[in-house]
């Protein structure tokens, strides 16, 4: 046992005379790898993504979501429904929202990707990029409806991004439908051809995705809890 202990005390001091002049056992690299992974690096990359979280709270245009409550305000008195269309982490927050949306503020809402037997037939049968505007169109979408894009980038037919999202947004026009929106980036087709479109400011080039998905939440969670708009009480 003695020996053991001397043998544990010899690497620790091996150990600590690595760490203060700067060696390492497996040379240069492992150093480099011990920089990244320590815990003050990833300290770092945390303060940083806290203060991007804050820089885009304080530049979100409460102008443009007060006005998207109020459209959404007027679909629920013209007794409109609200079709929520969302792609990845988007279509998460798609069905999240349908909840909120029908359970807190009245609001009879759907989102096309909570139907997986459905969705994935069309894409099977019939592609990628028309499987919104085929279900809107079943649906019956008109006048007093309107859809809600939640997205990275809005769509964007020359890059091939979303086509499925810009699909539905001409859908919706045509038949006279109101089209909202909170997305990321420059708000793509969705900000161009939309009536209310709130884009989600970028703090980061490297985290356009996780901040514009983010803050999808931050801002329906502000429209149902809105007074305007909410009419039943959260638990807590």
């Amino acid at each position: 046992m003695a020996r053991v202990a001397a043998v544990l005390n010899v690497r620790r001091d091996s150990q600590r005379d690595n760490q203060i002049s700067g060696d390492s056992p497996a040379g240069p690299h492992a150093r480099l790898d011990e920089a990244q992974t320590s815990p003050v690096a990833k300290v770092e990359h945390v303060a940083e993504y806290l203060r991007e979280v804050c820089d885009i709270a304080q530049a979100l245009p409460p102008g443009e979501i007060e006005a998207l409550c109020g459209e959404l305000v007027a679909l629920r008195e013209r007794g409109g429904r609200l079709f929520i269309l969302g792609v990845g982490g988007s279509a998460a927050n798609a069905s999240h929202a349908v909840n909120d949306f029908r359970k807190l503020c009245g609001i009879e809402a759907y989102a096309p990707t909570d139907n997986v037997s459905e969705l994935s037939a069309r894409i099977n049968d019939e592609g990628w990029p028309s499987v919104f505007v085929e279900w809107l169109k079943v649906s019956r979408i008109g006048s007093r409806d309107a859809i809600l894009v939640l997205s990275v980038g809005g769509g964007n037919l020359e890059r091939n991004v979303s086509p499925n999202i810009v699909a539905a947004v001409k859908e919706a026009k045509a038949k006279g439908a109101r089209v909202l929106g909170i997305v990321g980036r420059d708000g793509g087709y969705a900000k161009q051809a939309g009536d209310v479109v709130v884009v989600i400011p970028t703090a980061s080039e490297q985290r356009v995705t996780p901040h514009a998905e983010a803050f999808q939440a931050v801002v329906w969670h502000c429209l149902v809890s809105h007074p305007k708009l909410q009419r039943n009480a959260t638990k807590w």
